[in-house]
């Protein structure tokens, strides 16, 4: 079976896992000011004060269903791939308008710096446990194209189950290698990105680097909250809210497609932000954090590691699901070569199962 996305209603409850002083996940369960968990109302607002590291309140759900779109939801939604961003860092404080103009404008400068080298992570909870999915490569800002290596988790028992997955991303389209049985080894599948109700932001395994930084033009509410030193080099942590629909209105020409699907598949579209730039206003760390519904058959109701509620039942309920990309930006000006295939590499055939 192959899932795809469609939009759902209502808001989110959830709450995010703890971090490290540099914004690295521990799982811990955060609490708020008094000790009990920090929820949304029903419109998806918190409280400023416990603003910080509360997850996305975006969600999309997921149903079942034929196809490449459907291809590159399940990937994701099935295996468990989000977790928690950064936590509260201690005496932040609103940033001033050059800091916040160095925020909006990460993209641009990424754009400048021509290449580097990337790595990914999408971290959710999943029967209780963080669950990881990785990637590493690179990306070309310029061209606005890149190659991604993605691992999925290991099963229960730690055997290797899933060969990796190769991923290359291109203005409105993904192509995938090693996805979905029913496809024949060394065919791609290819999605159009901005056919998919998220945008592509998370359902492929790894948002694209320089999407997840383009993002950034709907920052609001940005705090500075100081400097850690991040592969050698002193950076400055920014926190804040971006909204896809105000980024999207914003958004380069290639990238307003998917990010304007996204704005409208999301029922809430703010998503609290951790990035980190270097003294260049280079992006070197950007993580984002969204709600997923995720809807489907089970047989009973429980708590999930992000405290939750697992109301999926055996007539395909929804449950709430909290996935945190995580994009790292390192070695700028690397070259990275890009080799697309041909029309006749690509699958056009039927798609048996999208399950990892």
């Amino acid at each position: 079976m192959v899932a795809a996305v469609t939009p759902a209603a209502g808001a989110t409850k959830s709450e995010t896992a703890g971090a490290t002083t540099d914004g690295t996940a521990t799982g811990a369960r955060r609490t708020g000011r008094a000790g009990g968990r920090i929820r949304p109302d029903r419109a998806g607002r918190v409280d400023r004060r416990d603003r910080a590291g509360l997850g996305a309140r975006g969600r999309v759900t997921v149903r079942r269903t034929a196809g490449a779109a459907g291809l590159a939801c399940a990937a994701v939604l099935a295996s468990g791939c989000g977790g928690p961003a950064a936590g509260t860092s201690a005496g932040a404080a609103p940033a001033d308008a050059a800091q916040v103009r160095a925020v909006t404008n990460a993209a641009d400068t990424l754009g400048k710096a021509g290449s580097a080298k990337v790595s990914s992570a999408l971290r959710t909870a999943s029967g209780g446990t963080w669950v990881t999915i990785t990637g590493t490569g690179g990306f070309d800002f310029a061209r606005r194209q890149g190659e991604l290596v993605l691992l999925l988790p290991k099963d229960a028992v730690g055997k290797e189950e899933h060969k990796p997955i190769t991923e290359l991303m291109t203005p409105g389209a993904l192509y995938m290698k090693n996805r979905g049985a029913g496809v024949p080894a060394g065919k791609w599948v290819r999605v159009d990105t901005t056919r998919i109700p998220d945008g592509n932001l998370v359902t492929g395994g790894a948002t694209e680097p320089l999407a997840a930084a383009e993002l950034l033009r709907g920052a609001e509410d940005v705090t500075y909250a100081g400097t850690v030193r991040m592969q050698g080099v002193q950076v400055r942590h920014f926190r804040g809210t971006t909204d896809i629909a105000r980024a999207a209105r914003t958004a380069s020409p290639a990238v307003r497609g998917p990010l304007a699907a996204a704005a409208r598949g999301f029922t809430v579209t703010r998503v609290p932000f951790d990035a980190w730039l270097d003294p260049q206003g280079r992006l070197r760390k950007l993580s984002e954090q969204f709600t997923m519904t995720v809807s489907g058959s089970g047989t009973a109701a429980a708590k999930d590691g992000t405290g939750a509620k697992d109301t999926k039942d055996a007539q395909g309920a929804a449950r709430n699901v909290m996935v945190v990309s995580t994009t790292t930006y390192d070695a700028f000006g690397t070259p990275v070569a890009v080799t697309m295939p041909g029309n006749s590499d690509i699958w056009t055939g039927k798609i048996v199962s999208a399950q990892p």
